[in-house]
C-alpha cells in the first residue's frame, strides 16, 4: 500500500513520500531482525525524524550465517525525484561482541555500536567541504541516526548487546548518480542517502510559488510589514536559535528569492530580511534570484572573483574556483587569511542586488551562516533591522 501522506498546494493534492535515508533505516531495521531472530520479516515500519509513521514492504531477502540483508523500495510519492522506486538495501552482520555482560531478554546490558558504511551505488566523497569527511560514504548524519536507532531498537528488543555492522547499498545508485549533482560536489561512483525529516514533500514549481505568495500575500493581510524569508529548513533553526524577531513571520521561499522579494513589494512590506544558507545566498551577489542549482551555480567562481578583489593570489582563486562546497570555500579563505574581507565584499554585492530588485520599496538585508561555521556575517540593512526587532 503506497505512502498515505498528503499535502495540498492551491487546490491541489500531491502525495509526499519518504526520503533514501527513511528507506536506509526501515532495511537496516527490517535485516536486523531477521539477523537476530533467524526470521523472515514481509514489512518493517519507523517513525520518521518528521514525526509521521512509514510501513512498507520488505523484498529480496537472504538470511545467512551472521548476517542478513534485504530492501525496500524507495516511494517519492508525487515528488518528480531520480531515485523513485529504486531498491535501498541494507546488509547487517554481527561486528564482534562488544563490552560488557550480557543481558536478559529485552534488557540488554549497553547498547550495542552500530557502524554505517556504504555500498555499491552509495557515492564517496573525494572532495573536503561536504557533511561527510573525505573518504567517508555519503550517507548525512540525519540518515546515519535514523539507521542507528532503528538498529539499536531491535537489538534491544532481543537483549542483544553485540556489535552490529550496516552496509547501504543501491544497486542502480551509479547510473542515477550522473542525474544529479553529485559529481560536480565530488562524491562519485553513486548517490547520497539523504534527509532531515525523512519525509519528501512533491511540489510543482508552480505550485510550490504559488504557496509563497500565497503566505506572504496572508501575512499582509494580517497589518505585517515585516517578514523573514528564508529558503528551508536549515535557515528556520537557524533563525530560532538565534534571533528574536518580535513577531516577524517567517517564511520558506525554497529557492525563489526574487519572486518572493517582488511579491512583498506589491503587498506593502516595509522590512524585508533574507536568512540563509552561504550555499544558496551567496549566489545573489551575482544578482541570481533563483538558487536552484539547475537555474545558476556559480558559489565557487562569485568566491573566486571576490577574493580576487581583496588580493588573493592565483593558487588560492584555483583552490577556491575547484571547490566543492562553499564550506570548503571558507576553509581555503581560512588559510589565506581572508575569510573576512572576502565574506564583507559577498556581503555588499549581495546587498546592492537585493536593493536593485527591491526597487526602493522596502528595507532588505540578507544573513549569512554555515551548517558547518555557523554565523558568518550580515549586511548592513540587516543588522540595522535586527537591531530594531529586538527593542
Amino acid at each position: 500500500m503506497a505512502f498515505e501522506h498528503y499535502i495540498y498546494t492551491g487546490t491541489t493534492r500531491l502525495r509526499c513520500g519518504y526520503t533514501t535515508g527513511s528507506c536506509a533505516a526501515l532495511a537496516a531495521k527490517a535485516a536486523c531482525e531477521m539477523l537476530l531472530s533467524r526470521k523472515t520479516v514481509g514489512r518493517v515500519s519507523i517513525v520518521t525524524p518528521g514525526g509521521l509513521p512509514v510501513e512498507t514492504d520488505v523484498v529480496d531477502v537472504c538470511i545467512g550465517e551472521g548476517c542478513a540483508q534485504c530492501a525496500v523500495r524507495k516511494d517519492a510519492g508525487d515528488d518528480a525525484d531520480v531515485t523513485d522506486g529504486v531498491l535501498v538495501y541494507a546488509l547487517v552482520e554481527h561486528a564482534g561482541p562488544g563490552t560488557g555482560a550480557a543481558g536478559s531478554k529485552g534488557v540488554p546490558a549497553r547498547e550495542s555500536e552500530v557502524s554505517v558504511d556504504g555500498g555499491v551505488g552509495v557515492g564517496r566523497v573525494t572532495l573536503p567541504g561536504l557533511e561527510q569527511p573525505v573518504g567517508a560514504a555519503a550517507i548525512n548524519a540525519t540518515p546515519r541516526a535514523m539507521i542507528t536507532s532503528a538498529v539499536r531498537e531491535v537489538c534491544a528488543a532481543h537483549g542483544f548487546s553485540g556489535n552490529i555492522a550496516v552496509t547501504i547499498s543501491v544497486p542502480e545508485g551509479v547510473a542515477l548518480a550522473e542525474k544529479t549533482f553529485n559529481p560536480h560536489l565530488g562524491i562519485e561512483d553513486g548517490i547520497s542517502i539523504l534527509g532531515t525529516t525523512g519525509i519528501v514533500e512533491p511540489r510543482s514549481l508552480a505550485a510550490l510559488r504559488d504557496s509563497i505568495e500565497l503566505e506572504i500575500r496572508q501575512h499582509a493581510a494580517m497589518g505585517r510589514r515585516g517578514v523573514v524569508l528564508t529558503p528551508g529548513n536549515y535557515g528556520g533553526q537557524f533563525i530560532s536559535g538565534h534571533f528574536h524577531l518580535n513577531g516577524a513571520p517567517v517564511v520558506f521561499i525554497s529557492n525563489f528569492v526574487g519572486d518572493a522579494i517582488d511579491c512583498c513589494v506589491r503587498e506593502g512590506f516595509t522590512n524585508v530580511l533574507l536568512v540563509g544558507h552561504i550555499g544558496k545566498l551567496c549566489k545573489l551577489a551575482g544578482g541570481i534570484m533563483n538558487t536552484h542549482s539547475h537555474t545558476a551555480d556559480c558559489r565557487t567562481e562569485l568566491f573566486c572573483t571576490h577574493a580576487a578583489l581583496c588580493g588573493a593570489d592565483r593558487k588560492v582563486c584555483t583552490a577556491l574556483y575547484n571547490a566543492a562546497t562553499t564550506d570548503a570555500c571558507l576553509e581555503i579563505l581560512d588559510t589565506a587569511g581572508l575569510r573576512k574581507p572576502v565574506l564583507q565584499s559577498l556581503l555588499a554585492a549581495i546587498q546592492l542586488h537585493l536593493d536593485r530588485r527591491a526597487g526602493g520599496a522596502f528595507r532588505v538585508g540578507a544573513v549569512l551562516f554555515s551548517n558547518q561555521h555557523g554565523p558568518l556575517g550580515q549586511t548592513e540593512t540587516a543588522a540595522r533591522l535586527l537591531n530594531e526587532w529586538k527593542e
